[in-house]
């Protein structure tokens, strides 16, 4: 069914249009008798001429469009309709000057001429149109025209020499004083079947172009009541004769609206909708380039704008405020962008309800929001503001099933104090924000020596990017010790880097960077296939089996091809899966979904699967049912307070606890004392490391002294039974 919404409001006014005309046909069909000669006998003439002009007008109108219309549409099927209607029009003058009381025109002027001229033309104007749904469109050369528009001539000149022959050819259509013949009737009605089948391949096209169809429509309906008038009517001074040719002149000026909207005011509208289209385009492409497309919020550029505006009005103290978003890498890598998307987008929302409205909140398109302060009455000022920031982070954020929390690290940079160029004031901002995470309060002000450890940090990131192919980076591994046999039966594979200038990098250091850069993928390939190389090396050197354990980065879990690297490193070395174990971190395990469906994936190599840090992540310990967990690694920062710190020494007691019936191995770090072994000892720990057996060590160093490790450790465990006896 059609919905006549607005844009169909022209069905609703012809329908109105047509019923009216029907009921008036009604009441002209039941009193036609009283409205005979209504107009006076001498004024019928006129009135016919009238009527005839109008549709040689209207039918011209359409010829004379379609010819100055052609040049530019180039249609075979334009250019038809429009001599099909020269020819109805050239049909129609000789119709009106032969018509009954007219002067003499070739002949004395009688129905019989008339009527045929008509008829000629109303069998013409059906048979045509309906002829135009069987015509395949396609372009046609502009010299065609006069071709196509010569055939009406040719057709009126054959009308006129068979109705002007010396003996009459046809027979005559109208009998005066009787009215229509059989043949006229049943010519006339031939035109309604017609007209009929045009209305039936009409609505079958109704929802290509419906405004042209209707009208096209209206005008065969108007057609087919002016056919059965002229079928009923007795002479030209029959009511129903000048209703005929009423509707017969409404239905050639529908016919006229139609072509008119088809060829002039549908491309009209069209190209005033197109220029509407590509102003609205303009100003959204606009609004687009100065403002984040997730936010809302003002963007880089509008901000840059905005500075070079502002910033020099006065030499009043302004600020920028540099707002990082704690984790929401990590959100991204691991829950996808849509989550990040819209946990900055609820973040720009808490923001905005804080912010006083004078001030410019922007979003850069590193993920940092910027505020720009135009008044600065003291720096008390924007800590106090960046508090109220940070505190409105402290309620989580309910993102589908997830509920994520995160910390703003706010970077600050003052006008003219800090700079007085716009670009080195956002670059300050943003040098404090990254130095504001290192803070207890996250919140630092803009120093000048900032800027020469970001200026040390960018040239470190670039000398990483040499470290593996000078060989510079190198692996150290600490011995594990199982507590159920006193045996070193595993390490932890830990990178080191030796620069060639600055001696020892520390991993805190360069491993950050090697994550923010990418650079942890490569490095995580070469750390694996080196320490699965070490480890069949010690083999080879006589050692027990000894199994090795790899830290894996958040970036090498979203690796495509993970799960076929490891296996290919497992053939490659000929290390035997069970004897690596991979390390996660809790802060990885927040896609769900991914994390099962990849964490299976490499148990089915058979390797082991640890979580490393347990205990200090933000994560739902739902995962632990979830995913195929081999071992949970006890962070260092919970074993080093068992002895001072009671709540320490509880969570440690309730993971060990919590392992037992999840049926996990435990592994304690950072054992440095025999208090905290012995304390592990008594909780049933499996496996400890620590200073207090080895440090990470060299493979060669290991290699030579694992003998000596082992005694040691023998040593420590048997000082601890005898204290204990």
């Amino acid at each position: 069914m059609w919905k006549f919404n607005e844009d169909f409001s022209f069905v609703r006014h012809g329908f109105r249009f047509i019923l009216f005309s029907m009921i008036f046909l009604i009441v002209i069909g039941l009193g036609s008798y009283k409205f005979y000669e209504i107009f006076g006998e001498n004024n019928y003439v006129a009135i016919h001429l009238m009527m005839g002009i109008l549709i040689i007008v209207v039918t011209m109108s359409i010829s004379i469009q379609s010819w100055l219309i052609s040049p530019y549409i180039l249609s075979n099927r334009f250019l038809y309709v429009g001599a099909l209607f020269l020819t109805i029009s050239f049909i129609e003058i000789a119709h009106t000057l032969t018509y009954k009381g007219m002067p003499f025109f070739i002949t004395e002027s009688t129905p019989y001429v008339a009527t045929w001229f008509y008829m000629l033309s109303r069998l013409l104007l059906s048979i045509g149109f309906l002829s135009m749904f069987f015509i395949k469109e396609k372009g046609i050369k502009l010299i065609y025209r006069w071709l196509i528009y010569s055939l009406p001539f040719v057709i009126i000149i054959g009308c006129f020499s068979v109705l002007y022959a010396q003996s009459p050819i046809l027979p005559p259509l109208m009998i005066e004083g009787e009215g229509p013949t059989v043949l006229k009737n049943t010519l006339q009605y031939t035109a309604v079947a017609l007209q009929m089948v045009i209305m039936v391949l009409l609505l079958k096209n109704f929802k290509k172009a419906p405004k042209i169809i209707f009208l096209l429509l209206c005008s065969s309906i108007y057609l087919i009541m002016s056919d059965f008038l002229y079928t009923m009517y007795q002479d030209v001074y029959d009511i129903k004769n000048f209703v005929g040719h009423t509707f017969e002149l409404g239905a050639f000026y529908l016919l006229f609206r139609a072509m008119y909207y088809s060829s002039i005011e549908k491309p009209f509208k069209q190209l005033v909708d197109t220029q509407e289209h590509l102003e609205k385009s303009r100003e959204k492409m606009h609004y687009m380039a100065y403002h984040n497309e997730i936010t809302n919020l003002p963007n880089e550029r509008f901000l840059m704008e905005s500075l070079k505006k502002d910033l020099y009005i006065s030499n009043s103290q302004k600020a920028i405020l540099a707002i990082g978003i704690e984790r929401i890498a990590a959100i991204k890598a691991s829950l996808g962008s849509t989550y990040a998307d819209q946990m900055i987008s609820l973040i720009a929302q808490r923001l905005k309800n804080v912010l006083p409205e004078k001030y410019l909140l922007c979003l850069l398109r590193e993920d940092y929001f910027v505020v720009y302060i135009d008044e600065v009455n003291n720096t008390h000022q924007l800590e106090l503001l960046s508090q109220q920031l940070q505190f409105v982070m402290e309620e989580s954020f309910q993102i589908q099933h997830f509920s994520l929390n995160s910390q703003l690290n706010i970077g600050i940079a003052l006008f003219p104090t800090d700079s007085n160029r716009e670009e080195e004031l956002i670059r300050f901002a943003l040098y404090a924000m990254h130095e504001a995470q290192k803070t207890p309060i996250r919140i630092r002000f803009y120093e000048s020596s900032i800027s020469n450890e970001m200026t040390e940090r960018l040239l470190l990131e670039n000398d990483l990017h040499d470290a593996l192919a000078n060989q510079e980076l190198f692996l150290e591994y600490q011995p594990q010790l199982d507590l159920y046999t006193g045996q070193i039966k595993s390490v932890e594979a830990l990178v080191r880097w030796q620069h060639p200038k600055k001696g020892w990098i520390s991993p805190g250091v360069f491993i950050p960077i090697a994550e923010e850069s990418g650079l942890i993928i490569p490095i995580g390939q070469w750390v694996l296939e080196t320490a699965c190389k070490q480890v069949k090396s010690w083999e080879a050197a006589g050692l027990p089996p000894i199994k090795v354990a790899v830290n894996l980065s958040l970036g090498q879990l979203f690796q495509q091809n993970l799960v076929e690297l490891i296996h290919n490193v497992l053939e490659k070395t000929q290390l035997e899966p069970k004897y690596l174990q991979l390390e996660i971190t809790e802060s990885m395990t927040i896609n769900i979904d991914h994390m099962t469906t990849i964490l299976h994936k490499l148990k089915a190599l058979g390797v082991t699967i640890a979580v490393d840090d347990f205990g200090t992540g933000y994560s739902s310990l739902s995962y632990l049912k979830d995913f195929p967990i081999d071992c949970l690694k006890i962070d260092r920062s919970f074993v080093q307070k068992i002895q001072s710190n009671s709540t320490d020494k509880a969570l440690v007691g309730m993971i060990l606890s919590m392992a037992k019936h999840l049926q996990l191995k435990v592994v304690a770090e950072g054992i440095e004392e025999i208090e905290q072994l012995s304390y592990l000892i008594d909780s049933e720990c499996d496996t400890v490391q620590g200073f207090l057996f080895s440090k990470p060590v060299p493979p060669h160093i290991l290699q030579e002294n694992y003998q000596t490790l082992h005694n040691n450790a023998k040593s420590i465990l048997e000082s601890i039974t005898t204290s204990e006896v």
